[in-house]
């Protein structure tokens, strides 16, 4: 496997990696890294020592190809049309990176990524299925996720009202051993659980049956995959010089740039690999976004003009030989040029994500030993699924939400004008259903804050985002600000066996982040979107921008004698 990279830095930022690199070497980073000793990161070794099966799980993975194979010939004989992934964070992501980047061969069930309560979502899954000819995948590593339960519910009654459905055959398990979620596909008579190695924690779980199962289904060449995947492990065990080294490399950039104030990871990724940045920011906002510190990873932002960004960035291009890299090449030509930090790193092909996947996990590792945090654990998570369970108590016993301060989109503009100063970011957090026209929408409200408020955006949906950038949000370095999108959810979904409904749980979700945000001293503005959701961004949007000054028509004469506005 042939790595290549390049780099435009300006000196002084160079000269920062070069440190880090001898930090690195001081310390044995890379050999303690591969001896899984966990005080490269805490005296204490909770959460770690169980957390570092990533780094050998590629060689257990290799035996498991022929059981793959086996396991997707299987579903195509039995007509399976579509495949539903119904899982959160570390368990959806990677999948739907494969998703995006290769879609289903010829021949091969197409795969739907379900990550959300909102039900508008759930909806357009339901609808686009064949009920009876779909195998749903239930992910979950620790397996009592309430929204990969709630989905549960929701798809097995559906399944067992369509005639000529197999029942608990046409359900699927990838979880830990003795999970919750095993013992409920053992009693429902799943048709096959793939227990995974419990020492992966979920962002670190790609390359595992967690994302290897559905890029089989899809018919992604798994061999293929953990081919690259080993070559850039090997390369990853290298220890001197660690520039060669491309996990080390990419951790001691991020870090040691972060540490001078460019902690924003600005992603631009080739057109056939764009969903890759929806995995690194999991990877990368909750593994670092902790102790008041951490990278913010930016991911799908549109670019605008070089003299739009603060000195608070870090743009790295991953680059795919091949693909329509032109309109990209100049705008980052014309990044380098303005002086901001480049590293590009090069892929031979859509293949190659597999090394990326491994790169950026050793990356992350090493980063965290940089910044002194614990890149393994996620302590701030849980706030928010307490808070959605008080929330959700509260909806039952009074029959409606608590009281929320919400804005209208001239309210939150004027909030947004006062609030954005260097160095910030503002997460736009959407509970809606995603669809060309909102995807355009936040994309214009993105660009807006850009490119006239000089800040930097993230875009996630709802509730995904909590088990993705959520730690970082209460975490990491406060400078976020945080614009909750929240459309009327309607029509709604019942949640069978449950006393809530999708919408009532997503509206809780939504609720108890704000409620924890707040806790941590958060900005954070809610903006319901109404009857027309995109109108609504759109206001926001226009209202953000600096209005044009109106051009007077002026008037001549036409030969007719006939005065005509010009």
């Amino acid at each position: 496997m042939k790595l290549e990279s390049d780099r435009s830095f300006p000196p002084e930022l160079q000269s920062l990696v070069v440190t880090a690199h001898a930090r690195l070497s001081a310390s044995d980073a890379v050999e303690r890294l591969w001896a899984r000793d966990h005080r490269l990161w805490k005296q204490d070794p909770t959460d770690i020592t169980n957390r570092l099966g990533w780094l050998t799980v590629i060689e257990d993975m290799k035996d498991r190809i022929e059981e793959l194979r086996t396991f997707t010939s299987s579903a195509k004989k039995r007509g399976i049309r579509d495949v539903v992934l119904l899982g959160m964070g570390g368990s959806s992501l990677g999948p739907e990176v494969f998703r995006t980047t290769f879609g289903s061969s010829r021949g091969f069930p197409r795969v739907w990524v379900l990550d959300s309560t909102v039900p508008g979502w759930v909806q357009q899954v339901t609808q686009a299925i064949d009920p009876a000819r779909s195998l749903f995948i239930l992910a979950s590593k620790s397996g009592g996720t309430i929204e990969v339960m709630s989905l549960f519910a929701h798809f097995w009654e559906l399944v067992h009202q369509t005639p000529g459905h197999q029942g608990g055959a046409q359900f699927v398990a990838i979880t830990d051993p003795g999970t919750g979620l095993e013992k409920l596909a053992t009693e429902h008579r799943f048709w096959r659980i793939f227990t995974n190695p419990p020492d992966i924690g979920g962002r670190y779980s790609v390359l595992s049956y967690f994302g290897l199962v559905p890029a089989a289904l899809m018919g992604v060449d798994i061999a293929r995959l953990l081919a690259r995947a080993t070559a850039m492990a090997q390369a990853c065990r290298i220890q001197s010089p660690l520039e060669q080294n491309p996990g080390a490399d990419l951790g001691a950039t991020m870090a040691s740039l972060a540490q001078a104030g460019r902690n924003k990871v600005t992603l631009i990724a080739s057109p056939q690999i764009t969903a890759f940045g929806l995995w690194a920011e999991q990877l990368l906002a909750e593994s670092t976004g902790k102790e008041g510190t951490g990278l913010i990873p930016v991911a799908n932002e549109p670019i605008v003009s070089p003299t739009a960004y603060g000195p608070d960035r870090l743009f790295i291009y991953l680059r795919v030989k091949g693909d329509q890299n032109r309109p990209l090449d100049r705008q980052v030509a014309k990044l380098a040029r303005e002086g901001h930090p480049i590293l590009t790193l090069i892929l031979q092909d859509r293949y190659d994500l597999a090394g990326e996947f491994f790169r950026w996990e050793v990356a992350t590792a090493l980063a965290g030993h940089i910044l002194g945090i614990h890149p393994f654990d996620q302590p701030n998570v849980q706030e928010s699924k307490d808070n959605t369970a008080r929330v959700l108590a509260t909806i039952q016993s009074t029959g409606r939400l608590p009281k929320q301060v919400t804005s209208t989109a001239a309210q939150a503009a004027s909030q947004l004008k006062r609030q954005c100063r260097p160095g910030a970011y503002v997460a736009v957090l959407a509970y809606t259903t995603p669809s060309s026209k909102m995807e355009q929408g936040i994309r214009m409200l993105r660009k807006a804050l850009v490119s006239h408020h000089h800040v930097t955006t993230t875009s996630g949906y709802g509730p995904r985002y909590l088990h993705s950038t959520g730690q970082l949000h209460k975490g990491g370095p406060r400078s976020g600000l945080f614009l909750q999108l929240v459309d009327q959810m309607i029509p709604d979904l019942s949640i069978p066996g449950k006393p809530f409904t999708f919408r009532t749980l997503a509206q809780a979700q939504a609720a108890g982040d704000i409620q924890a945000l707040h806790a941590h001293e958060q900005q954070a503005i809610v903006l319901p979107l109404g009857k027309n959701p995109i109108a609504t961004i759109q206001a926001l949007t226009k209202s953000l921008s600096p209005r044009m000054p109106v051009r007077r028509p002026t008037m001549r004469r036409t030969k007719s004698g006939r005065i005509r506005k010009k």
